[in-house]
């Protein structure tokens, strides 16, 4: 595992930053009205940001066709560094027909706001039926992330970008630290083993199982939950956060857990989504990755730990982070505690595990799932929020 000045190295040995200077952003703001402008949606915008901040180091921008195939085709970037998902802009035919390659590119948000600039160097089309197969292993329509691939334009934008600020998040300033910051935290705090934790969902007592299994053997924990594009029936980013928060309070020691935000969209892209949320928190600094049961994966596409086979592809000392890999984990009613069928003595019948699918399904409903499931407080605000939502429609 390769050395950095604050701690692991980042992917490809150095943290990328490309928020503009203030003198740059002065320039760009000068330009404003003479540049043709593209408008991104949430996911680029998403995308944007982490390639701005350094959490997709060592990507400065929008992949040009040769990396973008080769990530498609391989999984690596052109320079043969492990990459599994291809980080592009697509827009409609229309749009990129009159763009100079060579010139810069106004990008706004979906709000129409100014935020960044694309210096553009190539504009290309791609086959859109070989990047689903390979990334999702799949070209099914009712896949989320086929879907949003299928849906987008035909042509490719590449180039650096720019992030003309970083903004507070709307929602979560105080969660919003960068990796810049969680690595000077993790100094800050002596921890030279840190293990990242991904979640889109509230922590339930399978996930503490498995992030307290990991605390036993590193300094400390990185709550990474994404906030960035999930699915319209994944719980709401403001309702998890409620959870953590308690989670943390009542159920974690304090001085071992530092929660923040994951800016990035949701890929649904199941194993190779696993490899690029652990690059995501190498970049962060973390040392370890919790990889669990159909990680990043959405309804039957992809094997149960097939996420974990796939890190077998890759040679250790190239990916650079530790995975750890977890069975999946349930309340045993033989010795009344939580287990996996690694260390558990009980029966498929004797084990409480309940899907998602169902929680959510118990909690419009107005019933809490029962405490082998979830901790009592977390229910209850899970509860109070779907009732809410579902008076609400």
């Amino acid at each position: 595992m390769s050395k950095h000045p604050d701690g692991i190295a980042p992917h490809g040995g150095k943290l990328i930053n490309r928020i503009a200077t203030a003198e740059q952003k002065a320039e760009f703001l000068d330009k404003a009205d003479f540049l043709p402008s593209v408008q991104l949606d949430e996911r680029a915008t998403s995308d944007l940001q982490m390639i701005a901040i350094g959490a997709f180091s060592p990507l400065t921008g929008f992949m040009e066709e040769a990396e973008y195939l080769s990530v498609v085709e391989n999984m690596r970037l052109a320079n043969s560094l492990p990459w599994s998902i291809p980080i592009t802009l697509s827009v409609d035919e229309a749009v990129a027909q009159p763009l100079k390659e060579g010139g810069l590119i106004r990008l706004n948000d979906p709000s129409g706001n100014f935020i960044g600039v694309l210096e553009l160097t190539q504009k290309y089309q791609y086959d859109k039926k070989r990047e689903v197969v390979n990334v999702y292993r799949t070209d099914d329509e009712k896949h989320p992330g086929v879907k949003v691939v299928y849906d987008q334009g035909d042509v490719n934008l590449a180039g650096p970008v720019w992030l003309l600020q970083r903004e507070p998040h709307p929602y979560f300033p105080a969660y919003q630290i960068d990796p810049a910051t969680s690595r000077a935290q993790f100094q800050e705090k002596g921890w030279k083993t840190i293990v990242g934790f991904q979640t889109r969902n509230p922590i339930h007592r399978a996930h503490e199982y498995i992030i307290k299994c990991a605390l036993e053997i590193v300094d400390g924990l990185f709550l990474h939950p994404l906030v960035g594009a999930t699915k319209s029936d994944d719980v709401p980013a403001d309702i998890r956060m409620r959870c953590y928060e308690i989670m943390i309070q009542h159920y974690f020691p304090h001085n071992r857990v530092i929660l923040a935000i994951n800016p990035a969209a949701m890929r649904y892209a199941g194993p190779r989504e696993a490899i690029f949320h652990a690059m995501i928190r190498k970049n962060y600094g973390c040392t370890h990755f919790i990889v669990g049961r159909d990680h990043a994966g959405v309804g039957d596409y992809y094997g149960t730990y097939d996420a974990q086979y796939i890190f077998d592809e890759f040679e250790p000392s190239e990916l650079g982070i530790i995975p750890l890999k977890f069975e999946h984990a349930f309340y045993c009613e033989v010795t009344e505690t939580m287990g996996t069928s690694k260390t558990s003595p009980s029966t498929p019948e004797q084990r409480i595990h309940l899907s998602g699918t169902k929680v959510r399904e118990m909690l419009r409903r107005g019933e809490l799932p029962p405490p082998q499931f979830s901790r009592p407080l977390v229910a209850a605000e899970l509860a109070k929020a779907m009732q809410a939502m579902a008076s609400a429609e």
